[in-house]
């Protein structure tokens, strides 16, 4: 057990709403930052939207909602025994058996009582006399902390698309980010899905099973590969248990946080092989499922041509699948190259066109006019529908956070400094704002990655900050606006180098009407990021102003 670990909390004659550290969200990342914290000796406490914890995991579950990392992949690392102890039923686990396991290390380490549920934090500001920020909740709650921690999410914020008449619709709408707890019961129904991304992908096979009819409005069609999902198998879960330490250390070192088995082909060119030997790459990928097969060859992220040979094969598979030519045309992406979007994972998508009660609407050729009380009419026609589904996808990467009124130094807006695009050292601290850091923000691997691994990475990396602030008396650290600049050019850089900018992905904020067109991820990889990140720390924390 680690020094961190054994340490106790300590108690505090301090007022209640004078604190060490506010937590902000008590998903995955929050979950744990507070477990940290406590190791510290911390007094934090954790606010959550939310009338349970879970982040993602207790606001998606919509039908089929499921993790498109493997179980044993996407999980925590810090704690052997969890791990150990806790065992998958899934390949890749479903929204309910997920949060049952966010629920159960929860009470594994009694984290509940230092998280007020149901409790939006709607502002906070920082004093420069005080060197304290003040939150404040949508409940009244007002306390001051030291440190700010904001594990909002980079999926959080739902969106729900501007289109006229949503008002007057007669039926029942969702969000698939916001699904009633209660459940929703489709059988039977008329049921219209707006989208085809991650979320649509996942619930369209289930509820055109359960639907009367099922129109599925389209605008961009998406590259999905067969997840392949299937009961965990006892031996192969033993397998990767019995030497679990050096799976999690080749996860961390590795590009995307995961690995998939490698092959002769991963470091060469897909243009450098013969057809063949192409094709067997490919196939072999595809029958083993997942999102592994991106890395077949060294260059399908760089390469156009390279990459054409790839989304060939897909819309091959497609053209393979769906009987109508027409359909399967409509559903073979043909305007961004593979993986520049969200490569999405899934059970039986394309073979749903096939079922008589499915109907998809290309909105390319027929845009959405308007919602009636009926239900959708687009430019060809009027859908009539009891149920409509917006699996419209989310305010990305910055939405949660610019959802809150952060205010650093002179009461600089934090909404004012990003409106020409997020701007962050490593993703985790803006300059002018001391003492404010936010897990898997703008500018680290974050959404291109296995996200607890980069959730994991970041928690560690805060709490040692903080560690070292203690021990050597610094009040305060924040980014320099020049360390700020440099890492932002070096994450365009990076992305510039790559066929992600070629996509109006929601990677590059082109979603939501308005917001700078930015790459914001960090394109680096996962290890490359968590090796600098490291190098910055033993430097002092270079690039950051540390007071004392």
């Amino acid at each position: 057990m680690s020094d961190w670990q054994r340490q106790p909390v300590t108690a505090s004659a301090r007022p209640a709403n004078d604190l060490d550290v506010v937590v902000v969200g008590a998903g995955l990342a929050g979950l744990y930052m507070l477990h940290r914290l406590r190791g510290l000796g911390l007094a934090a406490r954790a606010y959550e939207a939310g009338r349970g914890i879970g982040g993602t995991w207790y606001w998606n579950r919509y039908p089929g909602a499921r993790c498109d990392i493997e179980s044993l992949d996407y999980s925590y690392s810090f704690s052997e025994a969890v791990q150990q102890e806790w065992h998958w039923t899934e390949r890749y686990a479903s929204q309910a058996e997920i949060l049952r396991y966010i629920e159960h290390v929860a009470d594994r380490f009694d984290l509940r009582p230092d998280i007020r549920l149901a409790t939006r934090v709607i502002a906070t500001t920082f004093d420069e006399v005080a060197g304290r920020w003040t939150v404040e909740t949508d409940r009244g709650d007002r306390v001051t902390a030291q440190y700010c921690i904001m594990a909002t999410g980079c999926l959080s914020a739902a969106r729900i698309p501007a289109i006229p008449g949503l008002e007057t619709f007669a039926g029942r709408w969702w969000h698939t980010g916001a699904w009633p707890h209660e459940g929703v019961t489709l059988t039977g129904r008329r049921v219209g899905v707006i989208g085809t991304g991650s979320s649509a992908i996942q619930a369209i096979p289930v509820i055109a099973r359960r639907a009367a009819h099922l129109h599925v409005f389209q605008r961009t069609p998406n590259f999905s590969v067969p997840a392949r999902n299937a009961p965990l198998d006892p031996a192969d879960e033993r397998r990767a248990k019995a030497d679990y330490a050096a799976r999690r250390r080749e996860a961390r070192a590795s590009r995307a946080g995961f690995v998939t088995p490698a092959t002769e082909q991963m470091e060469r060119s897909a243009l450098a092989v013969a057809p063949a030997v192409r094709r067997r790459a490919y196939e072999a990928r595809w029958e083993r499922g997942g999102l592994g097969f991106t890395s077949a060859f060294a260059d399908l992220g760089s390469d156009l041509a390279a990459n054409d040979t790839a989304a060939e094969f897909f819309r091959a598979k497609i053209r393979a699948t769906v009987r109508d030519p027409l359909v399967a045309e409509a559903l073979s992406p043909r305007d961004h190259p593979l993986g520049t979007k969200r490569l999405c994972a899934d059970s039986g998508y394309y073979e749903t066109f096939n079922r008589p009660n499915v109907t998809l609407i290309d909105l390319r050729t027929t845009p959405i006019a308007a919602i009636t009380s009926r239900g959708v009419l687009t430019s060809g026609a009027e859908y009539p529908l009891d149920d409509l589904v917006f699996a419209s996808g989310f305010d990305a990467m910055t939405g949660a956070l610019r959802a809150i009124d952060i205010r650093g130094r002179a009461g600089v807006s934090l909404r004012e400094r990003w409106a020409d695009g997020p701007r962050a050292y490593l993703g985790l601290m803006v300059a002018d704002f001391p003492n404010l850091f936010t897990i898997t923000g703008p500018g680290s691997p974050s959404v291109l990655s296995n996200m607890i691994v980069s959730i994991e990475q970041h928690v560690e990396w805060i709490a040692d900050c903080l560690a070292h602030l203690r021990a050597h008396r610094f009040r305060a650290i924040e980014a320099s606006a020049e360390a700020e600049a440099a890492w932002m050019a070096h994450v365009e850089e990076l992305g510039n180098a790559t066929l992600y900018p070629l996509a109006n992905s929601w990677y590059m904020g082109a979603n939501i009407p308005g917001k700078p067109r930015v790459f914001m991820p960090y394109v680096g990889g996962v290890g490359a990021y968590r090796q600098q990140c490291d190098d910055i720390a033993a430097r002092g924390y270079a690039g950051f102003s540390l007071t004392a």
